[in-house]
Formats: structure tokens, sequence, C-alpha cells
């Protein structure tokens, strides 16, 4: 019998403010779950606008708890009823002055397992993240679920190789990559880094978009959320490039193990030789 994973991503357009914003995602979560998915991941920041179009320190009284904040603990008790594992993209205050760009691991049977706090923060116009969040500094953590080993990395770090090869040396088998990317000049590489990531790293990645314009600037999300296999395949499309929708895809776990035994990258690789890849 096929070993197999039904997951599913939800992009979803801004409510309007954060409770109704909260409700879209648990609908949408108990969507995934009557059809069959085992996994949810939903988008960077998934609980709010994305208010990094603007600087505005305001927003810091957003950022909640991990894993003590109202937000995670409504999303344990949902994994619980469902039966789900959530991946809880969230603004996380740590301590005061302590904030992050982080996510909540939640397993199927409502524990905590952890969280990722996003590596590379960029700070660019329409993208002032640096004014909102301290870079991650838990690493590249792995986490036993009830579908397997899962990995999260938030929207810009896809940028960087060096985490998504961690995630595979550290066992990765799914890696989520949350994010909030609009139109412009990084769209061409949305169908192209994440599908690479996956080939170069054999395992699945599943990325998600938010999708929309927000009130808070000319950033217009384009969703087209999608699963790329260990081949770098597009698993049956993407989801809309401007509306909310509910991804649900069959992840075929074999397939890892048949590509790393075809396509021997971790075999191959040489360390001994990258030591000049870590010099600043």
């Amino acid at each position: 019998m096929a070993n197999t994973v039904r997951a599913a991503l939800v992009q979803q357009s801004w409510t309007g403010e954060s409770t109704s914003m909260v409700e879209a995602h648990i609908d949408a979560a108990r969507r995934a779950a009557l059809d069959g998915a085992q996994v949810i991941c939903f988008q960077e920041l998934c609980n709010g606008p994305y208010f990094c179009q603007v600087q505005d320190d305001s927003f810091y009284d957003t950022a909640e708890a991990i894993p003590g904040g109202p937000t995670v603990a409504a999303f344990r008790e949902l994994a619980e009823e469902l039966g789900t594992v959530i991946v809880l993209p969230l603004y996380e205050r740590e301590q005061l002055g302590f904030l992050y760009n982080a996510a909540a691991v939640i397993d199927a049977d409502g524990s905590y397992l952890g969280k990722y706090r996003k590596t590379h923060i960029p700070q660019v116009a329409g993208f002032w993240e640096k004014f909102y969040f301290r870079p991650g500094n838990l690493g590249y953590p792995v986490f036993e679920t009830a579908v397997g080993r899962i990995g999260v990395y938030i929207c810009y770090d896809r940028h960087f190789p060096e985490g998504w090869r961690a995630l595979g040396l550290a066992g990765a088998e799914i890696v989520f990559n949350p994010s909030a990317t609009s139109r412009g000049l990084s769209m061409h590489l949305w169908k192209l880094e994440q599908t690479a990531s996956a080939v170069a790293n054999a395992y699945y990645v599943g990325t998600v978009n938010r999708v929309g314009a927000e009130p808070l600037g000319a950033n217009d999300f384009y969703g087209t959320s999608y699963f790329a296999d260990p081949r770098g395949q597009i698993v049956d499309g993407c989801a809309s490039d401007n509306k909310s929708e509910v991804v649900v895809r069959d992840l075929d776990m074999d397939q890892i193990d048949e590509v790393r035994k075809q396509w021997a990258f971790y075999r191959d690789r040489r360390p001994d030789s990258y030591d000049s890849l870590v010099v600043d």
C-alpha cells in the first residue's frame, strides 16, 4: 500500500480584522480536514495583515507568545479536534522588545512540538521587516509529527539555499514555506526556487502565499500556492493567483527514498570542500 500523506495549504485574503481572519483559517482547516488533510500549513503572519508594508510601532502590540498566546491555544484545540498537524505562522513576542516572525508546529493530538523563527530578515521598500523582527536564533529544527518529519522555512528564507540543505540533513521529509510575496520582480522565482530546492534536497516542499491586495500598502499578493515533489515537479497544479483557496494534495512519501537512491546528492556531497561558504 502506498505511503501517502494528504497535505493542505491555506491561502487567505485579508478579512479586515484579526478575529475574522482567525475564523477564516479555522473554517479553511475544517474544510481541509473534511477533504482528508492530515497536515495543514497557513500563510506567513496568518492571523493579521502583512503589516511590514509600513513602519508603525503600534503593530508591536499584536505580537503574542508562542506557545503561551491565545492563537496557539485555539489552534491546539483545533488540531486535536480534527486530528491534523498544523503549521501556524505568527508574530511572536518572546519578551518586551524581543519579537520574531515565527511558526508554531502543532501535532495531530494538539501537542505543541516547537517553533521555527525566520532566519533571514529583509529590509526593502514594502517589506520593512527589520523594523519588526529580530533574526531567528533557533537554527533549522525538524519536528517529528504524526505525518513524518516536518521543517519550516519562511518567505525570504527561500532565497538562501543553506537552510534548505540544513533541513534536509536533519531529516526533513516535508518543508513548508509560508510566505507573503507580491507581484513584481520575484514572481518568476516563485515556481523556480521552491521546485529547485525540493529536487536539490529530495523532499517535498509546500509553499503557501498570501493572496489579494491589503490596505496598508500597494502590495498585491498573488497566491499560487503549491506542493513540489522530490523530483522538482509541481503536484497537480497551483492555487489561484487572485482568490482564497485551500490546496489539498496527496504526497507519495515513498518517492523521497526513490529519488535519494536515483540521484544520490547526499552521498556525493563534499562538505570537506565547503569551508569557504561559511566565511563572512
